[in-house]
């Protein structure tokens, strides 16, 4: 449940980057095959973005969810990015933003009120559905977080009292900017990208303290930590953010993964559910682009694990 009742999430959702091509090309049948996987592991929350393969993660998502009742899912997806027409396309990929997508479309930030409200239209367009439960503003501080903060969050409250969503939020990567958000503006939610996971917590400082006194909830993604922890066995060459795990990560992760280990816990289960032993996560949203991973991270949310693994983590130093 957000903090402010507003909207009741699912604890467990599904991150559609990959039905974007993120990473990898997926085929039509493909990104089907695992969307299917989701719905049918019992997935009702599914997350996207227009930056999500230049509209393609929205375009699938869309007509998949069209397929279902909507009552019984809930759908967000994000804003300040529009997509135009890309004049310097050459036949080439997006791999510059790790999606293997043409690049006949470009990003264009916008977090102008008519910009935000075009966003979503656009989204609405794309997905073939009207109603969608809940936006984020993307990445701010990868643009303008005082022009978010003074312009985009203002007209996404707007929005929210037209009725034209019923919850908002953003979404980052930055601790720092989540909690200036959230001290800013009325959010329903925040998604916090790999800032509060198992391996690391940094939003444990700012970010969670500010959504329990503004009454905001946390959506934790990334919780994998670009994969490290997806495996029970991590590996050191294992992909970390945009470049090497750092020594003393790594150091990190090899005693977590021990303790996990000595509980006979997987360790991509306690990755899964660590972010919910706080009171104001209210779900956590994971990725996945084949459908086995989708079935097993259904299957390391329902885990039953034991309090003495959260215990024996935190005498250790490794969570809060």
């Amino acid at each position: 449940m957000s903090r402010s009742d507003r909207l009741t999430i699912p604890a467990l959702g599904y991150g559609a980057a990959n039905v974007g091509n993120l990473f990898r090309e997926l085929n039509d049948d493909e990104a089907l095959a695992v969307l299917n996987a989701a719905w049918d592991s019992g997935v009702r929350y599914y997350d996207t973005a227009p930056h999500y393969g230049l509209g393609l993660s929205e375009r699938r998502l869309g007509a998949f969810l069209q397929t279902k009742p909507r009552d019984e899912y809930v759908l967000s997806t994000k804003v300040g990015r529009l997509l135009r027409p890309n004049p310097d396309h050459e036949g080439g990929l997006d791999t510059a933003n790790d999606f293997h997508v043409p690049d006949d479309l470009q990003r264009v930030w916008d977090f102008s009120a008519d910009g935000i409200r075009t966003s979503l239209d656009e989204s609405r367009e794309r997905l073939g559905i009207e109603r969608i439960d809940l936006v984020y503003l993307h990445d701010p501080e990868r643009h303008d977080l005082d022009l978010a903060i003074a312009e985009a969050l203002p007209a996404l409250e707007r929005l929210r009292a037209d009725g034209e969503v019923t919850a908002i939020g953003i979404g980052s990567m930055q601790s720092d900017a989540l909690a200036a958000a959230v001290r800013a503006a009325d959010l329903d939610l925040v998604m916090v990208a790999g800032r509060y996971t198992l391996l690391e917590q940094p939003a444990a400082e700012e970010v969670l303290p500010a959504c329990r006194e503004r009454g905001t909830g946390i959506v934790a993604a990334s919780v994998f930590n670009s994969g490290l922890l997806a495996s029970s066995e991590p590996r050191r060459d294992g992909r970390y953010e945009y470049g090497q795990l750092p020594d003393e990560l790594w150091e990190r992760v090899v005693r977590i993964a021990r303790i996990c280990a000595d509980h006979h816990v997987p360790l991509p289960a306690a990755a899964v559910q660590f972010p919910l032993q706080s009171d104001v996560v209210t779900s956590v949203v994971v990725g996945g682009s084949r459908p086995e991973q989708l079935r097993q991270n259904a299957q390391f949310a329902a885990v039953d694990i034991p309090a003495a693994l959260w215990e024996e983590l935190a005498s250790e130093g490794l969570i809060p």
